[in-house]
């Protein structure tokens, strides 16, 4: 379990194997702290297990189902990541809740400023637009961020100063795939109603056995 507070950017120093299975040794400082092998650590939002440690970096796969749902096969060695290591019972829950389960692969439409702030256009599937809807809470490579927009075929986020400095956002460009997670409350109330369709469960029915 995530938040969606993006703790460094870290470094991709190594990419070895090929084709669907990668092994990718990232460089880091902060995320590093007190960190095991088995830990879960979110790489521009997707949830990956640590398998190796060394001074200043660590080991994590990539297996083919992360790879055909993700944006990570598109990395190189020296590009940037969001990392942020998993929340721990007590934490304080500043973005959102994020699973590192990622729901689909986005595309930058546009980038443009608009005052202090940078907007960002996203085009998206219909998969990941019918959770969407305004002022929600959607992670964008692993960052929290709130649905400024909706449209048919993609949503806009608007990103802080504060934010594109510390993200791998401040070195985005139009046409770069992104990793999407869409709010997990969306889809928990969608498969409860559909649930409640196929029993049958509804007012209608509780009133008629004699619940009032």
């Amino acid at each position: 379990m995530f938040t969606g507070i993006v703790q460094e950017m870290g470094k991709i120093d190594q990419i070895q194997g090929q084709g669907s299975s990668l092994v990718l040794v990232i460089r880091a400082t902060q995320v590093l702290g007190a960190l095991d092998e088995g830990d879960s650590v979110a790489v521009n939002g997707v949830c990956l297990t640590v398998t190796g440690l060394e001074p200043g970096r660590f080991t994590a796969d990539v297996m083919p189902e992360t790879f055909r749902r993700t944006s990570l096969g598109n990395l190189k060695r020296g590009a940037f990541v969001n990392l942020e290591r998993a929340m721990r019972p007590g934490d304080r829950l500043d973005g959102h809740i994020v699973q590192g389960h990622v729901d689909g692969v986005g595309r930058l439409k546009g980038i443009r400023r608009e005052s202090i702030a940078t907007l960002f256009e996203i085009d998206a599937n219909s998969e990941i637009m019918r959770y969407l809807v305004l002022k929600d809470s959607v992670a964008v490579d692993g960052i929290s961020l709130t649905v400024a927009k909706t449209g048919s075929k993609g949503f806009s986020v608007s990103v802080i100063p504060r934010t594109l400095d510390e993200t791998t956002l401040q070195f985005a460009t139009v046409g770069d795939p992104v990793n999407l997670e869409v709010n997990i409350l969306a889809k928990y109330v969608e498969h409860f109603l559909q649930q409640r369709d196929e029993t049958g469960l509804n007012l209608e029915t509780l009133t008629r056995k004699g619940f009032q």
